[in-house]
């Protein structure tokens, strides 16, 4: 299958989605004033091939967002081995079930794309790696003020779903060919950071300080971060997080559910682009939580529903 494409009549704001390849959109289009900005950071080959899926648009993290330590945990008295899921080089499951995986559209209209994906429908071979069945649909939507996507988890199943859900955005930097990644700053209102050894945190939870201080914005040039932070601010409902480019007058902002408590800032090696990645838990969330810790890891029972959202939007800098 090819990419597939929505568009907004009224605004001419564009994204191409590639279903074949986790329901990625790795491309969007919004339109400021006389200028079209490039939101999103992906590889060319992406939209011919869709390889590598977690390293360009926006991959979708489910039932776990980042890593499981030893790529296997128990659940209800019984051991899962996630063997056949994509590992990191000491050995942990990465990313979840859902990335790599084709997902079904169900709904393709101008302005608006919906996808479905069911682990015993749509990945059989891969259903004894997880408790229970799942489906997750995303919805996106290309509204006026930019980006908009509904998320919707259910459990069709006779027993619990555990789950955890979470996005890996790349935003593309600069903002305009004129400007300079270095000088693009990022905002964030992140109070907490967990330590992390080897990617994975150790429960220890520790004040934000220095460059990883996100919240009155830092400055890209000689940040690197893959970094784990929590307890953010939530303004009216929701928690924002901001790429200004000064030299072209231009933002990204992300918008997203504060059922969204965690997130993961990320400056990838090539410097195109940096990720900032809201989780609806923390890395490792599934061992975790029974060591005590709170991390966000949900149970959703038979029949149970989860909905959340995020929106992506493009403007001149807010003053």
């Amino acid at each position: 299958m090819t990419p597939l494409q929505i568009r907004n009549p009224r605004t001419g704001a564009l994204a191409r989605i590639y279903p074949e390849a986790g329901f990625n959109l790795f491309q969007l289009q919004i339109p400021v004033g006389q200028q079209t900005v490039e939101v999103l950071d992906a590889f060319p080959e992406f939209a011919e091939s869709g390889q590598n899926p977690t390293r360009s648009g926006i991959p979708l993290l489910f039932p776990f967002p980042n890593r499981i330590r030893g790529g296997r945990f128990m659940w209800a008295g019984k051991e899962y081995v996630l063997d056949s899921l994509r590992q990191d080089q000491q050995g942990n499951a990465i990313h979840g079930h859902v990335f790599d995986r084709p997902w079904r559209v169900i709904e393709h209209v101008e302005h608006a794309i919906v996808g479905q994906f069911q682990l015993s429908i749509d990945d059989p071979a891969r259903r004894h790696t997880w408790p229970a069945d799942f489906q997750i649909e995303v919805g996106y939507h290309l509204l006026d003020e930019g980006l908009h996507c509904d998320i919707r988890v259910t459990n069709p199943d006779q027993v619990t779903l555990p789950f955890g859900f979470g996005t890996h955005s790349y935003f593309r930097v600069p903002l305009a060919p004129t400007s300079q990644a270095g000088d693009c700053l990022i905002q964030a209102p992140a109070a907490t950071e967990w330590e992390l050894v080897n990617c994975l945190p150790t429960g220890k939870r520790i004040p934000v300080a220095g460059q990883k201080d996100l919240r009155e914005g830092q400055e890209l040039a000689g940040l690197k971060l893959d970094d784990a932070f929590t307890d953010l601010t939530v303004t009216d409902g929701r928690i924002e997080t901001i790429i200004m480019d000064p030299a072209a007058g231009l933002e990204i902002r992300q918008s997203f559910d504060s059922q969204f408590r965690d997130l993961v800032a990320f400056t990838p090696p090539h410097g195109r682009s940096v990720c900032l990645e809201p989780y609806t838990c923390i890395t490792d969330a599934v061992h975790l939580a029974t060591q005590g810790f709170d991390t966000g890891w949900r149970v959703l029972a038979p029949g149970g529903e989860f909905r959340t959202w995020f929106q992506i939007t493009a403007g001149p800098i807010y003053v």
